[in-house]
C-alpha cells in the first residue's frame, strides 16, 4: 500500500471506528446496558454479551434490535472478526486492507440495524475529507460485472462449449431461462450478477480456472482463503448493486465499502494483466463516458426488474441439479420408517389374504360368487414438518460454517442443534470462546455429536490454549476435562503430555521460580486427566 493509499485507509478506518463507538453507546442503551464512554470493538463485543445475559437470550437481543436470528449472527460474526483483526488501535497506526474492510462492513451492518429499529438514532456517516462520489460507485458496479464476464470468457472462449458447461453445472432449465434474456451469442448477458459470481467462486471452477488470478495476500486474505474472501466481497457487492438498481441512493458507507471491494478484487488482476498473464484488463472497464454508463445501467435495471431482483446469496458451490444433496439424518430416519411401515402393510395384506383362503376352504358359500378381500390401508407415520436444514432456511440462516460457529460462540444451542442434526461437521478449535465463557449448553450439545468432529489433530492446540487459560487464573472446569477426555485420551497425546509435564517439572526444580512451578502443576493436572 502506497503512502497516499495508507493515509486514505487510515482516515476511513478511524472514521469507521468513530461511527462504531457512537452506535455501540446507542445500541447498548437500547439493550438495557447503558455506558458513559464507548471503547474498542473487543469491549463492544463483551458489552453485547453482558446485554445478552441481562435480557436472557440472544433471541431477545435480536427482538429488541428488530432483526432476525440470521442477521444477529452476521452482526456478532462481523464484530468478532473486527476485534480479532484489530484488538486495539492507536490513532495514526498503520491500517491493513483487511482491517479496513472489516470495519466498513460492520458500519454497513450498523446502518441496516438503525434502519430496522426506529429507536436508534446514531449516525453512520463517515467524516471523510474526500467523500465518495455516486458516479464512481456506478462505474465500479459496471466494472466488476464486466470483470467477472471477462474472466469467464477467458476460461471459456467458445460460446457453444460454455453453454454446454453451464447446462452441466446449472441444468438445462436454468440455461433456457438465461437465453431468454441474453443477447444473441452471449449467454452471460442473460445471467444475474450473483450467477456470474457463483460461476467464478465455485470450489471446483475457482481451483481450475481462476485461483491463479487471486493470490493469498492483501485484502484477499480477509478470510484467510482468497476464494472465500472473494465470495464474501462479491455477495456484499450484490446487495449494494441491488440497492443501486432499485433506484435508491447509495449511502457513503456503501460507496466507500464498494470502492475498497473493487480495489481488492481488481488490483491483483490488473497486475497480472500488466505482466501479460491475463487478457482481462479491469482498468479498461473504468474508462466509460456518461452515455455508456447510463446505457449500461438502463439495461441492468430492466433485467433486474424483469428477474425480480438478484435475491439469492452466492454459495460455496453451484447447486447443481445433477447431484442430489446427501440425505440428512432425519431424512434417513424417515426413509427407514417408510420402508418398515411398507413392510408392515405387506404383512397385513398377506395375513388377510391367507385368512380368507382358509375360510373359503372350510365354508361353502350359499351362492357361488367371487369373494373380494379388503385390507385396511396402513397409515404411514406423518413425516416431520421439515428437516433441520429446511428450518434453518426458513429462519434465513445460510448453510455455512460461519453461521454455525456464530451460534456456538453465543451459546445458541437451538440453532447449533439444527446445524448438527442436518449433518454439519465441527472442530474443537471452534469451542475456545465457549470453553472460556463456560457455555455449557452448546458445549454439552457438541459433545453429544462428537462423531461429527472432523478436526484431524485438535489436541496440541487445545492443550496449549488450556494451559494458558489456567495460567491466567481460569478454573479447570468439568467441561474442559470432558473435552480433554473425549478427544485427547489417546496413546500418542498421553505420551507427549507426559513428556511435557516431566520437562516442566524439571525446569521448575532447576529454577525454583513460582511461575515455572505453577506451569509444571498445570501440565501435570492436564496429564492426570487424559492418562
Amino acid at each position: 500500500m502506497t503512502r497516499s493509499a495508507q493515509l486514505i485507509a487510515r482516515e476511513q478506518f478511524e472514521a469507521a471506528l468513530q461511527a462504531i463507538r457512537e452506535a455501540s453507546k446507542s445500541i447498548l442503551s437500547l439493550l438495557g446496558n447503558p455506558v458513559a464512554e464507548a471503547k474498542d470493538p473487543q469491549w463492544f463485543l463483551q458489552q453485547m454479551d453482558n446485554a445478552r445475559q441481562h435480557l436472557g437470550s440472544w433471541g431477545l437481543v435480536a427482538k429488541r434490535l428488530h432483526i432476525n436470528d440470521a442477521e444477529l449472527s452476521q452482526f456478532t460474526l462481523q464484530l468478532r472478526h473486527l476485534q480479532q483483526l484489530v484488538p486495539q488501535y492507536e490513532s495514526g497506526a498503520e491500517v491493513s486492507s483487511t482491517a479496513l474492510i472489516a470495519a466498513l462492513r460492520f458500519v454497513a451492518t450498523l446502518e441496516r440495524v438503525r434502519l430496522r429499529q426506529p429507536l436508534l438514532h446514531y449516525n453512520t456517516e463517515l467524516a471523510l475529507s474526500q467523500p465518495p462520489q455516486p458516479r464512481a460507485a456506478r462505474v465500479q458496479l459496471r466494472s466488476l460485472e464486466l470483470t467477472l464476464k471477462g474472466l469467464i470468457r477467458e476460461a471459456w472462449p467458445d460460446e457453444v462449449a460454455l453453454v454446454n458447461h453451464l447446462k452441466l453445472l446449472f441444468g438445462a432449465n436454468k440455461v433456457r431461462s438465461w437465453l431468454k434474456f441474453a443477447k444473441p451469442g452471449d449467454i452471460l448477458s442473460g445471467m444475474q450478477f450473483s450467477e456470474l459470481a457463483q460461476l467464478v467462486v465455485d470450489k471446483k471452477e475457482f481451483a481450475k480456472h481462476y485461483a491463479a488470478h487471486f493470490p493469498e495476500s492483501g485484502a484477499l486474505s480477509f478470510l484467510i482463503e482468497p476464494r472465500k474472501s472473494l465470495l464474501t466481497f462479491l455477495d456484499d457487492v450484490r446487495l449494494i448493486r441491488n440497492h443501486a438498481l432499485g433506484q435508491q441512493p447509495l449511502s457513503p458507507v456503501q460507496m466507500t465499502l464498494l470502492d475498497n471491494y473493487a480495489t481488492a478484487i481488481t488490483a491483483p488482476l490488473q497486475q497480472r494483466h500488466v505482466q501479460g498473464k491475463t487478457l482481462v484488463n479491469p482498468a479498461s472497464f473504468n474508462a466509460c463516458d456518461d452515455n455508456e454508463l447510463e446505457a449500461w445501467f438502463a439495461d441492468a435495471e430492466q433485467k433486474h426488474q424483469a428477474m425480480s431482483g438478484d435475491i439469492f446469496e452466492i454459495r460455496d458451490v453451484v447447486d447443481s441439479p445433477r447431484h442430489k444433496p446427501p440425505r440428512t439424518r432425519e431424512q434417513r430416519e424417515q426413509l427407514v420408517v417408510g420402508v418398515l411401515w411398507g413392510a408392515v402393510g405387506l404383512v397385513a395384506v398377506a395375513i388377510a389374504v391367507g385368512g380368507l383362503h382358509l375360510v373359503n376352504q372350510t365354508q361353502k358359500p350359499a351362492v357361488a360368487s367371487p369373494s373380494t378381500a379388503y385390507a385396511a390401508p396402513v397409515e404411514r407415520e406423518e413425516p416431520r414438518d421439515s428437516t433441520p436444514r429446511q428450518q434453518l432456511n426458513r429462519m434465513g440462516i445460510p448453510w455455512d460454517e460461519n453461521h454455525f460457529r456464530s451460534a456456538i460462540d453465543r451459546d445458541d444451542d437451538r440453532i447449533a442443534r439444527l446445524f448438527l442434526q442436518a449433518g454439519m461437521e465441527w472442530k474443537v478449535s471452534w469451542t475456545e470462546q465457549a470453553l472460556a465463557s463456560k457455555q455449557h449448553k452448546v458445549l454439552d450439545l457438541l459433545l453429544s455429536y462428537r462423531v461429527q468432529m472432523n478436526e484431524p489433530k485438535p489436541c496440541r492446540r487445545m492443550i496449549a490454549n488450556l494451559g494458558h487459560a489456567l495460567a491466567q487464573g481460569q478454573p479447570f472446569t468439568s467441561i474442559r476435562k470432558s473435552y480433554l477426555k473425549a478427544f485427547c485420551a489417546t496413546p500418542e497425546v498421553v505420551k507427549r503430555q507426559a513428556s511435557d509435564a516431566a520437562q516442566a517439572q524439571t525446569r521448575a526444580a532447576a529454577t525454583r521460580d513460582k511461575s515455572d512451578e505453577k506451569w509444571a502443576a498445570i501440565q501435570k493436572a492436564i496429564y492426570n486427566e487424559i492418562k
